[in-house]
């Protein structure tokens, strides 16, 4: 490997996770695309995460595809989730000043809204806040999306950044949070690295359960690193309100425990279980879907994500197994699942279809499919049965 770290730029990242040659996660095919047909689009293109054993970051390994437009709509959980994270942000404090930058995300979704009705306004450079709600992963040169983030943030600016926490992927077995175009995966502690090297200082964080575990954290200028008579002398304790605070240390304990670190690091062992995970989580499903047709039970799934993408193609399903795939997003609907037959329909097609079961694929969504679809209460498959 030639390529060195995204973030610290240390050479040879060690590989953790190969999933082989996979479809790209956004280029949904049209319903006259034979699966396979397209050509350098749906061919196969290699997956594969590394980890820096000098800065802890989990990446991308390569990514040789390109980006499609963006065909997927904000779910709920995610809106519910930012109204909470800035009503969190605000009664400890940190949501200061006037003006606010996003650096946003290319799946949707904006804190703009919500910050408006507090007061803020979108401005230029440096703004009093920036905002990126996972928005930076998808960014090839790390060093330098963080650099340009410390760069938007005014002297007494607030940063805040969430981020899919890799201790909750490796915990959890989420080897198919790994995509193309997203190049980054956080520890808090490889976080914590990043920013600092931009001359920023992490002050507490917020954890919520969405996707299975996301960590926001609040970030100022490190006076450590700033230039100015401000600047406290060498080997000076950082002024109390600056260091980090007991979440901080609390999480960094929780991830430790998972990732088994060593100098800083995730252990490579740690984070190479997400392999095996892959392999049972395809079998399992297989077998359950298998399992299904021969008991003489209709199966489709819910939410065609870049999630679904991976584990359906790994698991080798076809429309012979899995009927269909309904979305709310009218841009994937009358398309079809990368790399398989399966064709991706509405949810008015999957209320007419009454089937026995639903795959749901994004666990985020299960109270607002319920809550939306009473009708097909019960026939929800959260979790495939290891069977």
């Amino acid at each position: 490997m030639t390529r060195g770290c995204r973030g610290c730029g240390a050479p040879g990242p060690d590989r953790v996770l190969d999933l082989g040659k996979m479809p790209a996660a956004d280029y949904f095919p049209g319903p006259d695309e034979p699966a396979g047909t397209a050509p350098g689009r749906e061919a196969g293109h290699p997956l594969a995460m590394d980890l820096c054993r000098a800065c802890g970051l989990a990446q991308l390994a390569d990514d040789d595809t390109v980006t499609d437009e963006p065909r997927g709509i904000e779910p709920r959980a995610l809106r519910d989730q930012a109204a909470d994270a800035l009503a969190r942000v605000a009664g400890a404090g940190w949501l200061r000043g006037r003006t606010v930058r996003e650096f946003g995300s290319p799946h949707g979704g904006s804190w703009l809204p919500l910050l408006a009705e507090r007061g803020f306004t979108a401005t230029g450079e440096p703004a009093d806040l920036v905002v990126d709600c996972f928005g930076i992963m998808h960014e090839p040169d790390q060093r330098a999306a963080f650099a340009r983030r410390a760069a938007a943030l005014a002297p007494d600016g607030v940063l805040l950044l969430q981020f899919h926490a890799l201790h909750a992927i490796v915990a959890q077995g989420q080897w198919n949070a790994l995509r193309h175009g997203h190049f980054a995966y956080y520890s808090l502690a490889a976080l914590i690295r990043l920013l600092a090297d931009a001359g920023l200082r992490v002050v507490t964080a917020w954890e919520f359960d969405l996707y299975g575990g996301t960590v926001l954290v609040a970030a100022v200028r490190d006076p450590a690193t700033a230039p100015g008579p401000g600047r406290p002398m060498p080997g000076r304790a950082l002024p109390e309100p600056l260091a980090p605070d007991r979440a901080v240390t609390t999480l960094l304990e929780t991830e430790a425990g998972v990732l088994a670190t060593a100098s800083g690091a995730p252990d490579l062992a740690a984070v190479r279980t997400l392999q095996t995970a892959a392999d049972a989580q395809a079998n399992a499903l297989r077998r359950w879907l298998e399992h299904e047709k021969a008991a003489g039970r209709t199966v489709y799934a819910y939410g065609a994500a870049s999630r679904a993408v991976a584990l359906l193609y790994l698991a080798g399903v076809s429309r012979a197994l899995l009927c269909a795939v309904a979305d709310a997003s009218p841009g994937k609907q009358g398309r079809r699942m990368p790399g398989t037959d399966v064709p991706i329909i509405t949810p008015a097609e999957l209320l007419a279809a009454r089937p026995d079961r639903i795959l749901l694929t994004l666990p985020d969504l299960v109270q607002e499919v319920r809550a939306q679809w009473p009708e097909l209460d019960g026939r929800w498959v959260v979790t495939v049965p290891d069977s």
